[in-house]
């Protein structure tokens, strides 16, 4: 992992973690995979719904690594590990708190659903995506809800088969609605 990415996230060090923009995209593209798993760990630590510093750690790293990965092109690369993140948010609480206030997995999982799945027309990462896609239309979050439902729509214009098991689940979240 690249130096900066290990300072800033082994150390939850938010001093820095805005250096992290003046890095060339392709400098860091190595190090995102790892830098997400590293985000994984830390958002499922016990303490971080409470700890502001951890979450906006988080949320300077996810909005870099999103970033590099769609000015380096590489989100068949760090896929599996994009798809692992946004699946670990689903153990946690993803109402939100009051008018507006998502929770802190909550705002994890908007901002990797948007660059997963914004990549709708390239199958391999749909067919990695879908499976935890659909399992957010019931998580109690409308937001997420409607948002996914918009991005589900253009994944069935591109490849509708990746869809078809899922059918079921989809349509009761529509009449849910």
């Amino acid at each position: 992992m690249h130096q900066l990415f290990r300072l800033v996230l082994g150390q939850k060090d938010l001093s820095r973690a805005g250096d992290l923009f003046s890095l060339d995209d392709s400098e860091i593209e190595d190090s995102l995979t790892e830098a997400l798993e590293q985000i994984k760990i830390i958002s499922s630590s016990s303490d971080y719904q409470t700890n502001n510093n951890d979450q906006a750690v988080v949320e300077i790293c996810i909005t870099r690594i999103t970033t590099a990965i769609r000015e380096t092109e590489s989100i068949e690369k760090h896929a599996k590990a994009l798809v692992g993140l946004w699946d670990s948010c689903l153990e946690h609480n993803l109402r939100p708190f009051g008018k507006d206030e998502d929770t802190p997995h909550a705002k994890i999982a908007s901002d990797i659903m948007s660059c997963i799945l914004q990549n709708y027309n390239r199958p391999p990462v749909m067919a990695l995506a879908i499976p935890i896609a659909v399992k957010f239309l019931h998580r109690g979050n409308k937001d997420l809800c409607r948002n996914m439902s918009n991005y589900l729509s253009l994944a069935a214009i591109t490849k509708a088969d990746l869809l078809a098991d899922h059918t079921e689940v989809i349509v009761k979240s529509i009449l849910q609605v």
